[in-house]
């Protein structure tokens, strides 16, 4: 796939995926903010500024959305 190889990988995916797979746009921002919370959490985990028990909590509440 040419979309992902080489350098402007992430924006020629983005922009297939815009142009040529417009049903899954609001599964994958579903999925990349899931993603961008679950990093943040695993830093402020890394980081002690919160603890075990809540990095768990937070990602149950912030699960990966089902793909089509």
């Amino acid at each position: 796939m040419r979309a992902v190889q080489g350098r402007g990988a992430f924006r020629r995916f983005r922009d297939d995926l815009y142009d040529e797979l417009p049903h899954l746009l609001t599964v994958w921002h579903a999925f990349h903010q899931a993603r961008a919370t679950r990093r943040a959490i695993d830093w402020l985990l890394d980081n002690s500024l919160i603890n075990d028990a809540a990095a768990s909590s937070c990602r149950t509440e912030h699960p990966d959305p089902d793909v089509p």
